[in-house]
């Protein structure tokens, strides 16, 4: 991680702390908070249960801060819980953050799918290709002060992050559409030919 943004993320060390889900239950809907808790109680997600990582080293900050942000990404990037939904988004930190751990569990779901669920095979890799193309094209989210953006509406912090859903999804929709034309709208020139 060799962005600005994660320079300066260790240096605040930013957590999303205690949360207070009434107050984050209270917010307008559409808003990143409400969406979050949305996604928690759907999800039947406890915040309470997880453990509170230490984050004295850089290391321990890395860590502490993945597992707090990591269903704040799921509601970001849009991927569900499910098998599919949890590979698409360890793509998607695979791309943001270069994580080992990221790519072992992908190596874990492609076995899987390979031995136990080969009939899911489309879905998996059309939400890990979803992943990393999101995850390549958005501005990094490591260190990002989500408790700061609870009452900020979705969609704004989805543009804030260049988080475009619609995009990637249009390209998945359309393999044939040059990946040029999505990843700079109203750019005029085009690919090259070989």
């Amino acid at each position: 991680m060799s962005h600005a943004s994660a320079a300066q993320a260790f240096i605040e060390r930013p957590r999303v702390g205690l949360l207070h889900l009434a107050a984050l239950r209270a917010l307008p809907e559409h808003t990143l908070g409400r969406a979050f808790v949305d996604h928690l109680e759907a999800n039947q997600v406890n915040p309470d249960a997880l453990p509170y990582l230490e984050a004295r080293t850089d290391e321990e900050y890395v860590r502490a801060h993945l597992l707090e942000s990591h269903d704040v990404w799921h509601v970001l990037t849009g991927f569900p819980t499910s098998v599919a939904g949890e590979l698409g988004l360890q793509a998607f930190s695979l791309a943001q953050v270069g994580s080992p751990f990221a790519l072992g569990i992908l190596a874990g779901g492609l076995t899987n799918t390979l031995l136990y669920a080969f009939s899911q095979r489309e879905e998996r890799m059309r939400a890990i290709v979803r992943g990393w193309l999101l995850g390549q094209r958005a501005r990094p989210l490591f260190g990002a002060p989500w408790c700061q953006m609870w009452e900020s509406p979705l969609v704004e912090v989805r543009q804030r992050y260049g988080l475009d859903l619609e995009a990637v999804d249009a390209v998945l929709d359309d393999p044939m559409r040059p990946a040029m034309e999505v990843r700079n709208p109203g750019s005029a020139s085009s690919p090259q030919s070989c």
